[in-house]
């Protein structure tokens, strides 16, 4: 998944190497989702495994598939082994439903507050009896 520009200085310098290394020595290019992800096990190969390998069309809907690496916790700075995962873009983006709509409704909120006008001006205001 793309790396949010104001989000870019939470990952390590490293970052391209670690997810490379996850996706592609120890996943072997292959999705590792088990159906954590919360998508419908239609996904998962006989083994319990996302079907999904890198390059390859998707299971159901043939798109190309882009192998990803998340975090198990959301937080970038996490970046040890077992808090990784290689996912496809579909298991990422299920994986990441609730942080996504979290996030979309914190910054909604905080352009609506930035838009907001003050009644008054209290640093200012001087009230006398």
């Amino acid at each position: 998944m793309p790396i949010h520009p104001e989000n870019r200085h939470r990952y390590p310098a490293d970052w391209p190497m670690i997810s490379y290394r996850i996706r592609f020595e120890r996943a072997g290019g292959r999705c590792e989702c088990r159906g954590d992800c919360g998508r419908p096990t239609e996904h998962l190969a006989a083994d319990g495994r996302c079907r999904n390998r890198h390059g390859a069309p998707a299971a159901g809907t043939g798109s190309e598939v882009v192998l990803t690496t998340a975090h198990r916790d959301h937080v970038p700075e996490h970046c040890a082994e077992d808090n990784l995962v290689a996912f496809c873009q579909g298991c990422h983006l299920h994986h990441d439903r609730d942080h996504h709509r979290q996030s979309r409704a914190r910054r909604l909120r905080e352009a609506a507050e930035s838009q907001m006008v003050p009644l008054f001006d209290l640093a200012t205001s001087t009230h006398t009896r």
